[in-house]
């Protein structure tokens, strides 16, 4: 179906080559190979995407927009749970796994880094492309073993996409979870994403801390400088539930530092969302000893991290 594999440093796989499936549906004049219509699986393949079109971009940053992607019948794709992933698509470039950031009745919305040749084709595309969706894929964040508690999220750069969804599952659900706090931080500014959220939604919600730092001073900034890892630290938070998503070397420092601080393994959820490629379990491209991260992942305890073999 795809002929190449690109593995790139932001989380995602890209795979280059066209879509072979024959369907008399175009793009731009090309055969799109897409099932007909959005309404749930099609047929016995899996592996078969959806036709989808993306309605709506919103430029996050200078390298990051999100994408709200609807079935060609206007209907919502699937429904994800927070943390579960899909698998978007562009003829002629392939698909990648992306989280899905935030949903509502009719679209996903997926906040996409351009790091690739699939990536930088979608921030050139204009709204009303067709594209190829699947899934959901993954196991989501536990929300049975957060409700209740209080919640602290912890992201860095594009890493606060997957942790917005439970962010605003926990705000749509207000009642059922304790307090929330927000730590998030990226290089600069103009590298915050969701900035409307950060700065306008967030600060409403009730019961919460929303803390904001970036890694450099600048002249018109006057919050928080430095870099995540150590602002856990000096905010000296209590130990709770933690939620972690970022950069790979972040989310090893604040890892580490929140063991220091006396945060319970089986307490700290993160997500691991590099290596995935058939998003079923069946090409073992993402597995770690015995544990395929497109299913029993991309949401895992850093007591169940410390259990993989070192290969990870």
């Amino acid at each position: 179906m795809y002929v190449h594999k690109i593995p790139n440093s932001h989380g995602t796989y890209e795979t280059q080559g066209v879509l072979t499936t024959p369907d008399t549906n175009t793009i731009h004049g090309g055969t799109t190979g897409y099932a007909p219509t959005s309404a749930g699986p099609v047929g016995p393949n899996p592996l078969l995407p959806q036709r989808g079109i993306i309605t709506k971009i919103i430029t996050e940053t200078p390298d990051t927009k999100t994408f709200c992607i609807t079935g060609i019948d206007g209907t919502k794709p699937f429904s994800p749970q927070p943390g579960q992933l899909g698998m978007l698509s562009l003829p002629a470039y392939g698909e990648a796994m992306f989280s899905v950031t935030s949903q509502d009745d009719t679209h996903l919305h997926m906040a996409i880094k351009a790091v690739g040749e699939l990536t930088n084709a979608l921030h050139e595309i204009e709204e009303g492309q067709e594209c190829g969706i699947r899934g959901p894929y993954g196991n989501g964040f536990p929300l049975e073993f957060c409700r209740g508690k209080d919640l602290i999220f912890i992201a860095g750069g594009i890493g606060l996409a997957p942790v917005r969804s439970l962010i605003e599952y926990c705000i749509n659900h207000r009642a059922d979870f304790g307090k929330l706090t927000i730590v998030y931080g990226a290089r600069s500014y103009a590298d915050l994403v969701f900035k409307e959220d950060l700065f306008e939604n967030w600060p409403k919600v009730a019961n919460k801390d929303l803390y904001i730092t970036i890694d450099r001073a600048e002249e018109t900034w006057d919050g928080h400088v430095g870099f995540v890892p150590s602002y856990i630290e000096e905010l000296a938070l209590s130990p709770s539930v933690a939620v972690v998503c970022g950069p790979p070397i972040m989310i090893q420092f604040t890892l580490a530092n929140l063991e220091k601080m006396g945060f319970c393994p089986a307490d700290v959820i993160t997500t691991m969302e590099m290596r995935m490629k058939c998003g079923i379990g069946k090409c073992g491209r993402c597995n770690i000893g015995s544990c395929f991260v497109c299913l029993d992942g991309p949401v895992f305890t850093q007591e169940q991290l410390n259990a993989m073999p070192a290969e990870y």
